[in-house]
């Protein structure tokens, strides 16, 4: 006998729990809300990015976007239908002229989609949550690292051919070529940086490999920017600009602890302790729960370094 004709029987009400119980729930806006630390398979090599989604009055999502290089961009709208989404961004630093379009869904707890790039290539993509790097008690700090011994390249490597030499105590970046990056790796830290650049000079100090503190000619009456002199790059601007300007020695005193970065340039505090969101443009990866190394950025103008301490807490 069918269930409609035994309506309200316990075999026909157990068969109705059943099919309720074993219906997939639908996949909401708000389960996309929040950052991502993503990977994209650029033909077999891994490349860092990230999202963060917000909502932005009742139902419209927007956002920021990393993606492999450059700053953060805003996201005007990402559309979303039944778990899946998309947005599109223009290009920034890159060559080609079309649209960056993203799509992706929502698959248990990560992302995963594909993205076109301004040139029309085809990337897959995965994502998983980012950690929070909450820190629980304030850090206890051990012994200092001389990072740069003063007369060569000890301790370092470079990420392709090197151009990097040491003369008189200073660690030079004579030309554009290959970044620097540390053989060993630092959760939260304190890193004291001495550095000078020419006229229209622009680095960056990658703090664990993930976050760029900027290096730059930038003019002492600018309006401060993220991407400008002291800035954590797209994300974090100095709240003044207390640039000594080309040809001379600088310094740089940055603390990061956890997400928390204090950085103060040339004795004055101009981030304090302020949260960065995510990997800047140039990150060696989008692990953000892992320890990483520190790097100098040196594909760009030339750059120079006469000493680097850090002081990693205990």
């Amino acid at each position: 006998m069918s269930c409609l004709l035994m309506a309200g029987s316990a075999e026909c009400l157990f068969a109705s729990a059943n099919k309720i119980a074993v219906e997939p729930q639908a996949v909401a806006p708000k389960d996309l809300i929040g950052r991502w630390d993503i990977t994209v398979d650029e033909n077999g090599k891994s490349a860092p990015s990230w999202l963060e989604v917000k909502l932005s009055g009742f139902r419209t999502l927007v956002g920021y976007f990393v993606a492999s290089s450059g700053s953060a961009r805003p996201v005007a709208e990402v559309k979303f239908d039944n778990g899946k989404f998309r947005f599109e961004i223009p290009p920034q630093w890159e060559s080609g002229t079309q649209n960056f379009v993203i799509e992706g869904e929502l698959v248990g707890d990560g992302i995963q989609g594909t993205m076109v790039t301004s040139e029309g290539k085809k990337y897959n993509w995965k994502g998983v949550k980012a950690p929070y790097l909450k820190r629980t008690a304030a850090p206890v700090w051990g012994k200092s690292i001389n990072l740069f011994n003063g007369k060569d390249l000890t301790g370092w490597k470079a990420t392709g051919k090197n151009q990097w030499v040491v003369k008189d105590g200073v660690l030079t970046s004579p030309k554009a070529g290959s970044n620097l990056i540390t053989d060993q790796k630092f959760e939260d830290f304190k890193l004291h940086v001495e550095f000078k650049y020419a006229k229209g000079g622009n680095s960056g100090v990658y703090l664990r490999g993930r976050y760029e503190t900027q290096i730059e000619d930038s003019p002492k009456d600018a309006h401060p920017n993220s991407v400008l002199f002291g800035g954590i790059y797209g994300f974090l601007t100095a709240n003044e600009m207390v640039t000594l300007g080309p040809d001379q020695w600088q310094v740089y005193d940055i603390t990061l602890v956890g997400r928390m970065v204090t950085v103060v340039a040339n004795g004055k505090t101009i981030i304090s302790n302020q949260e960065i969101p995510g990997i800047t443009g140039g990150a060696l990866d989008s692990n953000e729960g892992e320890p990483g190394p520190i790097y100098l950025q040196g594909d760009h103008q030339p750059i120079e370094f006469r000493k680097i301490v850090i002081t990693p807490a205990k």
